[in-house]
């Protein structure tokens, strides 16, 4: 019987898709994900279902956009939800998470076998006989659960925060995994089940600090975003950090080092991991090998820090898929594609049914440099209103019926500063978006009988 292949699958939190060696950073560190690429395939426009952790996360498991699987905000898939970490531990796959799910509900393995080391975070935990007003006396005032985005640039520099403790438990739990699993030294039993190996690292998510080698490297290297025009929408324009005002130009400086700082300490993370893999003796051309992150960073472009946002920065992300055993290196893909795209792909190089009723598509045609036949849109979702379609290199955005619709062509605009929604140019175009959007379940003439994107399954090589 052939033998499926085992999976690394390498996540971040908030990786900004821009910063990192090979798309061209000259600053950043980051040898390890520039290997990756170097010898896999890069897809450089891969969008989020959801610029936000935790819709994004179970999005992505699910293989379904917010409005399909349920999760169009701070919501936790359903329990016991067809994830493909569930799927593939069904074809006998060993499913090992070391670090962050971001699950919210009773549901914490979502079809993980093993949880090694992760974050645990029931939003509302079960506690037989709770007493509703001794906990009221502890409620916290809505929105009070963070500092501002200008709190958090202040607060950027040198140091050791609890994301940083996290990662490094969670990476060396997912060695000592890779010891035991391979080697198994006390008893040298050998292992045959395939395994999906995640190690899930949380930088480099905010507060903003790195240690002072990094922090010291990059603090006069960066260039922090200054002068940025910021746009007059009422929600592109949320959440500004004003250069001069709210934080000082050597502030901004210091967070972005430390930002910088962050990436290069999970690129280093993730080399420590595969060292390991080799070590005991693993062919990780054999290995798929998945890179990405849940969502950007816009740092201070357009005046803006932190998340939310539909602009390049927030809902693009890095993706790096390898498999030398199949792939030749060093490909470059540019067409729009989504997290929820990497459930229908795994399957398919695995060698396991897709199940219908999903908004993934394989990537395995785009990888083989076949893009006869492929949408070329990708659709992101924040909320029950925020949503953007991208197809081609126009990316259009609706935020409900109070807000005006945005379009940017990133063809002529790349660093989206021109809104032409209401250009006569692209009124053919504002118009084939607005069917999509109703096809979609969304705006004033949503289909209500919405159930998925209509995406075409891929027939099986069987």
């Amino acid at each position: 019987m052939k033998k499926r292949p085992n999976i690394l699958f390498l996540m971040s939190d908030e990786h900004r898709p821009d910063v990192v060696g090979y798309e061209g950073d000259a600053v950043v560190r980051t040898p390890v994900l520039d290997e990756l690429a170097r010898t896999g395939t890069v897809f450089r426009n891969a969008y989020t279902p959801s610029p936000i952790c935790v819709p994004s996360r179970q999005c992505m498991m699910a293989g379904q956009l917010p409005k399909t699987c349920g999760c169009e905000g701070w919501t936790d898939l359903k329990p016991g939800y067809l994830t493909f970490s569930r799927l593939f531990s069904r074809y006998a796959y060993r499913t090992v998470c070391c670090g962050k799910l971001h699950h919210q509900g009773f549901d914490q393995m979502q079809g993980w076998t093993d949880r090694p080391a992760g974050d645990i975070q029931v939003s509302a935990p079960h506690i037989e006989g709770k007493v509703d007003a001794e906990f009221k006396k502890h409620q916290r005032p809505f929105g009070d659960f963070k500092w501002s985005d200008a709190k958090e640039v202040k607060r950027a520099g040198v140091g050791v925060s609890h994301l940083t403790n996290w990662d490094q438990e969670w990476t060396d739990t997912a060695l000592r995994f890779v010891e035991e699993y391979f080697n198994n030294a006390p008893y040298d039993r050998e292992q045959t089940q395939p395994i999906m190996l995640k190690v899930s690292l949380v930088q480099p998510h905010y507060p903003y600090q790195a240690d002072a080698e990094k922090f010291g490297y990059y603090l006069n290297r960066v260039t922090p975003f200054l002068d940025e025009p910021v746009s007059e929408h009422p929600f592109l324009r949320r959440r500004q950090v004003v250069p001069g005002t709210d934080a000082l130009e050597r502030e901004l400086r210091r967070a972005t080092a430390a930002y910088y700082g962050m990436i290069e300490t999970i690129d280093s993370h993730y080399g420590r991991v595969i060292d390991a893999l080799r070590y005991v003796g693993q062919d990780l051309d054999d290995w798929i090998i998945v890179y990405t992150t849940d969502h950007g960073e816009m740092l201070g472009e357009h005046g803006i820090w932190e998340k939310q946002k539909f602009y390049e920065a927030s809902a693009r992300v890095p993706l790096i898929v390898r498999w030398p055993k199949r792939f030749a290196g060093g490909k470059v893909v540019q067409e729009n594609v989504n997290l929820c795209d990497l459930f229908a792909t795994l399957c398919e190089l695995c060698d396991i049914p897709c199940p219908s009723g999903l908004d993934s598509r394989s990537l395995v045609p785009l990888m083989e440099g076949d893009v006869a036949g492929w949408d070329n849109e990708t659709v992101s979702q924040f909320g029950p209103h925020n949503v953007m379609i991208k197809q081609g290199d126009l990316k259009y955005q609706y935020y409900g019926p109070d807000m005006p619709e945005v379009l940017f062509d990133l063809a002529r605009d790349p660093r989206e500063r021109e809104d032409v929604i209401s250009d006569p140019g692209y009124s053919e175009q504002v118009a084939r978006f607005r069917r999509r959007l109703a096809q979609l379940g969304h705006g004033p003439n949503a289909d209500t009988a919405y159930t998925n994107a209509g995406y075409p399954v891929r027939p099986s090589r069987d």
